[in-house]
This record gives C-alpha cells, structure tokens and sequence, in this order.
C-alpha cells in the first residue's frame, strides 16, 4: 500500500501524525498540487474528491478523505486516538467536526480566496476570503476557552482532535496568518503536543 500526498496540507499532515502516533509506516508518494497533478485523469481515477491524501492498497482499492484513512487505520491497529469509552469518543468526533468546519474550512477559504493561488482552477472572491478569515478569527477564542476547561480538546488524553487542531495551527503558521490576539491556553496546548515523540520527528 501506499499513501499519495502533499506533505504540508493539512489533511495529509493529520494523516501522517496520526500515522507517527500509532507506530505505523506507509510507503508515500508526493503529488504537486500546485502543478495541478491532482487534476490529472490518472489521479481522478484513484481519488473520488480529486484531492490528497489517497490511501492505495495493495489490490487497487482507494480511500480518499484524511479521516477515512485514519479510521481505515485505526480499524486495523487501535490505538486510542478516536477515543476509548463512548462518551470519548463522541467527544472526539464532537471535537474534530467543529474543528474543521469552524477552523480548517475558513482557513482553506480565507488562503484560497485571499492568495488566489488556485486562481487557474477556481474562482477566487475576495469577499469572501476576507470574511471567511474574520470566522476564523471569532473561532479561536472557543478554542481557547475550551483549552482553558481541559488539557486535551476532547478532554484528559490526547486524541485524534488534537491532531486535527494542531493541522490547523502548523496551516496557519505555514501562510502566515497571525492571530488577531494571544491565547495562553493554546499555548500552553501547542507546547504539549509539540514535545510529543511523534511531533518532534
């Protein structure tokens, strides 16, 4: 098997974190995305969203969507990192959801719409980048008040929703998006997981 990626998007980064986490190791192959490599038939023919990561096994078959792959995973070999009892795990999906529709999609689209980098393949509206960017800037303090009730996102251990935010975090780092005000909670949050084995590699 083998995982197709662009190693410092997000959704890969949370692939390959939550990878490093369990202990696994899976063959990758980078795809230039800003070449437009994704939009190849040959690529559209692995991935049925047309994006990275896409998991490849050995008979052929594909998964796509980084959480799938994950879950593919964490089916095969538990780990924890999706939660233990069904409470946890509610809360990590709870977590991981708000996440990404309330962190990584403006991010996505504040970059997108902003930078016009994919401006050859999509339409580009400044407006909306500008309000998708005052979202996520109104997001961080929940994430910051949250981060003040528990160590962890979902709660006392360090899961998948973790791994998830700090994707968000390392996107934001990646463009330069300041953030608007400082959050010693995140801070204190960002310096805990930093010094974890699997996010020093």
């Amino acid at each position: 098997m083998k995982i197709h990626q662009t190693a410092p998007t997000p959704n890969c980064l949370r692939v390959s974190l939550y990878l490093a986490e369990a202990g696994l190791e899976v063959p990758r192959q980078e795809v230039n995305i800003r070449d437009g490599e994704n939009l190849s038939d040959e690529f559209r023919r692995l991935s049925a969203n047309g994006h990275v990561p896409v998991l490849e096994l050995d008979d052929g078959d594909t998964i796509c969507e980084s959480l799938a792959i994950c879950r593919y995973f964490e089916a095969l070999n538990p780990t924890g990192l999706f939660g233990t009892s069904p409470l946890e795990q509610a809360k990590v999906e709870m977590w991981t959801r708000i996440i990404e529709h309330q962190g990584l999609i403006p991010a996505f689209q504040a970059f997108r719409n902003l930078s016009g980098v994919y401006a050859d393949r999509e339409r580009c509206v400044e407006a909306w980048g500008e309000e998708s960017r005052k979202r996520l800037d109104e997001f961080l303090p929940k994430l910051e008040a949250r981060l003040g009730e528990s160590p962890y996102l979902a709660g006392d251990r360090f899961t998948l929703a973790d791994i998830t935010a700090w994707a968000l975090f390392a996107f934001m780092d990646r463009v330069k998006f300041s953030m608007a005000q400082t959050f010693p909670n995140i801070e204190r949050w960002r310096a805990a997981v930093a010094a974890r084995p699997a996010f020093r590699e």
